[in-house]
């Protein structure tokens, strides 16, 4: 039996999957207070490394601070979180 069919065969790896960056709410405390967090922003500051697909904004940690956010996705605590400084979560 040739070689390729002994050897097992492990996972999926979808070519489609769309990846993103991932940035925390804990991250976004180092800008100040009324500033329009984007894309372009989070790049000069390095935190977004890659550009995939977008990034995308996790509600772990705390925000103090009223920030405009312009990404591409938030998860749902994030954005409550945001809005709860008094910030707005836009989706570009």
């Amino acid at each position: 039996m040739p070689l390729q069919r002994r050897l097992p065969k492990r996972g999926f790896k979808n070519p489609f999957r769309k990846e993103y960056n991932i940035i925390n709410v804990r991250d976004l405390a180092r800008f100040a207070a009324g500033t329009v967090v984007d894309v372009a922003i989070l790049k000069a500051s390095g935190l977004v490394k890659r550009g995939y697909w977008g990034v995308k904004v996790l509600g772990e940690g705390t925000l103090s601070q009223p920030l405009t956010v312009q990404v591409h996705h938030y998860s749902l605590a994030a954005k409550n979180k945001i809005e709860a400084a008094g910030g707005k979560a836009e989706v570009i």
